[in-house]
Parts: C-alpha cells; sequence; structure tokens
C-alpha cells in the first residue's frame, strides 16, 4: 500500500458542504490518442518519456480545478515512461489539492507502475486499498470522508476487460459496500451500465447513474458508456457531463451530487493523511 500524501499545509478545519463536484478519468499517463491504429503505430508512446506526455499532464490539470474529488485511473507512480513522475501527486501539486493517493496494482519496476489514484480538496478520514478478484493488476481505493450523519465512501476502481473477471470484481465490490448508505462509485468499468454484471451489482446495492447519455469511449468518436459515476439513493445527482477533452482514449465524466438534506462533510481527524507536504517536481 502506498502512502497518502499532502501537497499544502491542510488546514485545522474546513467549512462544512453538503455539495461535491467528482470527476472521472481514465487518462491514459498522459498519452493522448486519435485513432484505433494508434495503439499499434504509436504503441512506442505507453514505454518512453516523452515532452508530450508531460504537456498533456499540464493540461490534464487545468481540467481539475474545478472538483473537489477525482479518481484517476491508468496512472502511472514513477517509472521510465513517465520520466520517473508520479502522476498523481504532480497533478495534485499543479491543480491544489491538499490531499492524494495512489494505488500501485501492477508494478513492472523501473519501466512501468500501473496506478490508480485520488486527488481530494477535503480531508478524508482515511484511504483504503482492495485488490480485485482475477489476475493481478487490478484494484480499488476506498476513501472515507466524516459527515453528520454516516461516513460517505467513495470508491475509485478499474475494472478487467474479461467479463468472467469483471463478475468477480463488481461481486467483491458490492460485498464491500453494501452495509454503507452513503456511496459513490466511479471509474472505468469496461462495460456498459446494461451489461449483466453491472445490472447485478445494480440490483444487489441499489446504486443510481445519470440518465443522460454519457458516451466515454473512444475519445475521438464516443460510442460506448465504459466509464461511470454511481451513486447511492441517498445522494442526490445534480448535474452530469462528459468533458470534451480528448488528451486520452477515454474522455473524463463529471457528476454533481448533493447529501441528504441536514447532512454535511466534516473535517477529516486521522493524523495518519496529515502528512507534512511534499515538495512540487521542478521542470
Amino acid at each position: 500500500m502506498t502512502p497518502a500524501g499532502s501537497t499544502a499545509q491542510a488546514q485545522d478545519e474546513i467549512k462544512p458542504a453538503n455539495h461535491l463536484r467528482l470527476l472521472s478519468y481514465n487518462f491514459q499517463t498522459g498519452v493522448g490518442t486519435q485513432h484505433y491504429r494508434e495503439y499499434v503505430t504509436k504503441s512506442w508512446k505507453h514505454l518512453v518519456p516523452l515532452r508530450e506526455r508531460q504537456e498533456n499532464l499540464n493540461r490534464i490539470a487545468t481540467h481539475l480545478n474545478h472538483y473537489d474529488i477525482v479518481g484517476l485511473q491508468e496512472v502511472d507512480s514513477g517509472s521510465l515512461r513517465s520520466g520517473f513522475l508520479d502522476q498523481t501527486e504532480y497533478l495534485a501539486h499543479r491543480s491544489g489539492f491538499p490531499y492524494w493517493y495512489r494505488q500501485v496494482n501492477r508494478n513492472l519496476g523501473k519501466f512501468a507502475q500501473h496506478s490508480n489514484g485520488v486527488l481530494s480538496r477535503i480531508r478524508p478520514l482515511s484511504f483504503d486499498d482492495h485488490k480485485l478478484p482475477g489476475l493481478p493488476g487490478r484494484g480499488a481505493i476506498v476513501v472515507k470522508y466524516e459527515t453528520t450523519d454516516s461516513p460517505l465512501l467513495v470508491g475509485i476502481l478499474h475494472l478487467s476487460l474479461g467479463r468472467r473477471a469483471r463478475t468477480m470484481q463488481l461481486g467483491y465490490i458490492s460485498e464491500l459496500i453494501q452495509e454503507d448508505s452513503h456511496l459513490v462509485i466511479m471509474g472505468d468499468f469496461n462495460c456498459g451500465y446494461k451489461d449483466r454484471e453491472m445490472r447485478d451489482m445494480v440490483e444487489k446495492t441499489g446504486l443510481q447513474r445519470p440518465s443522460c447519455d454519457l458516451k466515454t469511449y473512444p475519445s475521438w468518436r464516443p460510442l460506448h458508456k465504459l466509464d461511470h459515476i454511481l451513486v447511492s439513493p441517498s445522494l442526490t445527482i445534480e448535474d452530469s457531463s462528459v468533458l470534451e477533452y480528448s488528451g486520452s482514449d477515454h474522455l473524463p465524466i463529471s457528476l454533481e451530487i448533493g447529501l441528504p438534506p441536514g447532512v454535511t462533510l466534516k473535517a477529516g481527524t486521522n493524523p495518519a493523511i496529515q502528512s507534512p507536504p511534499a515538495q512540487s517536481p521542478q521542470y
């Protein structure tokens, strides 16, 4: 499990809130893709450091400023291809997020550090790592926030390509969250809302999604709904959209939610989350 980080001196308290803006983005380690053939003809871009990757990362950071919690998939946590840069930490610095966390799911040493990441403006109570069933390399982060009612849990995940593995993974997630009342699950599910494994999870958990058409893949001509933000019935969906930003092969998806009437967020109090601020990378 990787340590939580703080990129700015955290205030002891934050103003209570009952409204959150969320973003989920599979940003393919900052590699832009404009056509299916580029998965073959430009596959080398996924293996080596590129100025283009760093420039894209900086552009992505400018889109994150207005969000409270950001879930990231296909992040690199510091290897040759990213110039040994922890991309989650870097985006947190560039976008002014006080709290961040990365989960390395496939460690290929200096060649690649396949990860999920989360950026947060609200101090969490905890970050928890979960390795998902199936072949090694898939995981979920569960972030817990204190409210004046039951805690708010936010899960960030990246599921497998195969249906059998996804079914096991969604079954695991369903068991993990079934006793919690305020829930958000976001990420790259690699399947649509109407697919059997998704229907089974929704039936077990009661999670809901926006009713609008949110196609995110491929970014150059969106045809499929692979990226989702699902919330429990206790939370109100106030707005949802797909950002028209093609910095990856997926488009980012955003959701604005409200907590139940009378329920507000509170600052987390876990001392483990109050780590000293890290230094921003210099370029």
